[in-house]
């Protein structure tokens, strides 16, 4: 009949039989290889997700506005060939086009946002204006970059 007290010094304590202690510190390497391996995802990704007709857009002071689901984004590069999303519009197709999007005289069109490079001359614009005003569409927002230089 025999009893075993436990001593506070001696022994193993919680341990209990040769088990071993809990790691006490966090390995955070693999998280941060995870990190530096996503972040250069979105690095070569980003640029990606921007319109895909290359534009140079002027500079404004102009706060920016909401986008909209339903929006038509047109481009004008810098030759003046004009797109539609990332379709290239034929030369004296581009009313039908807009026709086909949107009736002419319909009440709900949707609003368009007109991208145009600024190398381009100021009647090529107003030009394009002007058929996408004729076909219907009467929100036609101008995209520039944000800039604070004054004029």
């Amino acid at each position: 009949m025999g009893a075993k007290l436990s001593s506070a010094g001696g022994g193993r304590g919680r341990r209990g039989r040769g088990g071993r202690s809990p790691m006490a510190e966090i390995n955070v390497t693999p998280m941060v290889d995870v990190m530096l391996v996503l972040l250069i995802i979105f690095m070569v990704a980003a640029p990606l997700m921007v319109a895909g007709v290359p534009v140079d857009l002027p500079d404004s002071q102009a706060d920016s506005l909401e986008n909209e689901d339903r929006q038509i984004s047109v481009s004008l590069d810098e030759q003046g060939l004009i797109y539609i999303g990332e379709e290239r519009v034929p030369a004296g197709a581009f009313i039908e086009r807009l026709g086909a999007i949107s009736p002419p005289g319909s009440v709900n069109a949707p609003p368009v946002v007109l991208r145009a490079d600024r190398a381009l001359d100021y009647g090529r614009v107003v030009a394009v204006m002007g058929a996408l005003n004729a076909a219907g569409f009467r929100q036609i927002s101008l995209v520039t970059h944000g800039s604070s230089e004054s004029p």
